[in-house]
């Protein structure tokens, strides 16, 4: 995993590239990659990548970016993992290429010489990466489907900018930037910044899945390899028939292919450790990367609060452990290590988040043991039903549907019942009729932090001068998500929630704090749950319209995948996630933030950071 960066110029009348704004995009992300760093700048000043390297595989001088093909028309910089590329280097290798490389970058190379675009559909991993043609004069980039690496883009219709980060876009300069209000009020809303904005108005995330080409002159091209929606549906071309051929699945069902999953996020150079808690998700993947043999190393993390409670990891986790013979590690954070550290973890953010802070500080823990590369459960409770919501938003959908025929009637039972229930409970629950009818209300309700007719009132508390910013943010948010079409598309229930959770909360929130939180501490975080060739073999387990009724593959069937079987402790264990208690280390300190209901408080501590109080 790596940083990558990169300026063109693709109109004539666009200023040329400024190395030194190229230097500081790439050194903004020096912590993604302090192993190397690399610049190129055509001899036009027309175009211009930069890249800063985490050597995993292959270390040598040989794999630095950018990397160009053997007949030097293609440079590439490349943020992630190909899982398979070993099975596309032979494939090419047959074709006649010899490879000076280890690396999967080089294969992308040459993949791109002979498929172009083609080529995308065919990956395995984790990816974002841009190439250029100088033959062509034509920049390609990608991002894989599930959206796990970054890319960010600015266009002003002169010079497109791109980077793995936020913060290094705005490193590099050139910008003008207003506040974007759907990213604003996004935050505010969900405690993150959704997908695909950003705080400020231009820079945006190229969507999951899709790829974009664009060529001097600014003749545009841009298509979607890959749709999560479509593999949900079990409607996306399966290997072996179609464009979208990847390694062929192994053999024997669901368990065999979460196997192959963790054999193949272990390839690497150096040294791969787990993210161990207390769950089934982390247990199991720390079981099945035991098959592989070898030394393998657990990190936890634990905190005085939490001792002698249910929600105290370090117990279970060491014996998960010592059933797999791992080297295990458990690091304890008290009160004052989070007071030390607060304004190290807030500076690392890329865009504000009310979560990350768990996932910054393992890495911290596994960098420190001399790790470079981890593997998290994350997308466990996506695929296997391990959220509440998986039970609350059908439940909540019943309730309310009898009342969405009176629409008038919601609106005016939640101003009436408001302000007496935000005294004793959430005031998410004055929405129950007004929200819950709809699949995206429902989702609203249950992942919210705060609800849309309170942002008015937000604003003015925190001294905002634009209230209309946050109105004009809701309704940008609405366009896109609300009455999506797709959802009753899915089949059943579960579908929709899975869909829901792997698109919106995984993707916005857990994947993108997972990227920064890690590359904070030069370690790359991978996510063997969220795999193509898994999510396939989940839903081929789903049941399908008049199909004979069968089992969703739930967390007892995650758990039955490994070997020696997970401890009964762990699979009977209630579903509690990995917190992290920041509202009590808040509620230790003084201040208004700190008295707001759940993470309100440690939302208004991020946002003031971020300058977001004042000035939206």
């Amino acid at each position: 995993m790596c940083g990558l960066a990169g300026l063109f110029a693709y109109r004539d009348s666009a200023p040329p590239v400024a190395p030194d704004a190229l230097v500081r995009m790439r050194e903004r992300m020096i912590t993604r990659g302090p192993d190397d760093a690399g610049l190129w700048l055509d001899t036009a000043a027309r175009i211009g990548l930069a890249h800063r390297r985490l050597s995993i595989l292959d270390p040598r001088p040989t794999g630095a970016q950018p990397m160009w093909s053997a007949d030097g028309r293609y440079g590439i910089v490349f943020n992630g993992e190909i899982y398979n590329f070993r099975v596309l280097r032979a494939e090419a290798a047959r074709w006649g290429l010899v490879f000076r490389t280890q690396t999967d970058t080089e294969v992308l190379l040459a993949l791109y010489a002979r498929q172009g675009a083609a080529m995308c559909a065919r990956l395995r991993g984790m990816y974002a990466f841009a190439i250029w043609d100088q033959e062509a004069q034509a920049l390609f980039m990608a991002r894989d489907p599930f959206g796990i690496k970054p890319l960010y883009l600015h266009d002003d219709g002169q010079t497109l900018r791109f980077a793995s980060q936020v913060k290094a876009l705005l490193a590099g300069g050139g910008l003008t930037l207003g506040p974007e209000p759907a990213g604003v009020a996004g935050y505010w809303l969900w405690g993150h910044v959704p997908e695909p904005w950003s705080l400020y108005r231009g820079l945006v995330s190229l969507s999951p899945g899709s790829w974009l080409r664009l060529e001097r002159g600014g003749r545009r091209r841009q298509g979607r390899f890959q749709d999560i929606h479509e593999v949900m549906r079990g409607s996306d071309s399966q290997p072996g028939t179609g464009p979208s051929v990847v390694d062929e699945p192994p053999a024997g069902g669901l368990q065999e292919t979460l196997r192959d999953s963790v054999a193949h996020h272990l390839i690497a150079d150096v040294p791969v450790g787990v993210f161990l808690s207390a769950g089934i998700d982390s247990a199991t993947i720390a079981a099945l990367a035991a098959e592989t043999g070898g030394s393998l190393r657990t990190v936890t993390l634990g905190f005085a609060e939490y001792r002698g409670t249910a929600a105290d990891e370090t117990i279970l986790a060491a014996q998960v452990a010592r059933r797999y013979g791992a080297r295990h590690e458990t690091v304890w954070i008290t009160r004052r290590d989070f007071e030390d550290v607060l304004d190290d973890f807030i500076a690392a953010m890329d865009q504000p988040s009310t979560d990350g802070l768990n996932t910054w500080l393992v890495a911290r823990a596994a960098a420190g043991l001399g790790l470079k590369v981890a593997l998290s459960g994350l997308g466990g409770d996506e695929l296997f039903g391990g959220y509440p919501s998986f039970r609350h938003l059908p439940l909540l959908r019943l309730l309310a549907r009898p009342f969405a025929a009176a629409p008038a009637f919601g609106p005016w039972l939640r101003r009436a019942m408001a302000p007496v229930l935000g005294r004793v409970t959430s005031v998410k629950y004055a929405g129950l009729l007004e929200y819950g009818a709809t699949w995206e209300g429902a989702y609203l309700l249950r992942r919210a932090l705060r609800m849309p007719w309170e942002q008015t009132d937000l604003a003015r508390t925190l001294g905002v001068d634009a209230p209309e910013m946050l109105a004009e943010g809701w309704e940008r948010l609405m366009t896109q998500w609300a009455g999506d079409p797709l959802l009753a598309r899915l089949g059943s229930p579960h579908a929709i929630v899975s869909y829901l959770e792997t698109t919106r909360y995984m993707r916005d929130r857990l994947l993108r704090d997972t990227d920064w939180a890690g590359m904070a501490h030069a370690l790359e975080v991978r996510v063997p749950f969220v795999d193509i060739q898994v999510l396939r073999a989940v839903v081929r387990c789903w049941p399908r319209g008049a199909a004979p009724a069968r089992a969703i593959p739930a967390k007892r069937d995650l758990a039955a995948s490994a070997r020696p079987p997970l401890p009964e402790a762990v699979v009977n264990r209630p579903k509690s996630g990995f917190s992290v208690p920041v509202r009590d280390w808040l509620l230790a300190g003084s201040g208004t933030a700190q008295a707001q209901r759940g993470l309100r408080g440690w939302q208004v501590l991020v946002a003031d950071r971020f300058r977001l109080a004042g000035h939206p």
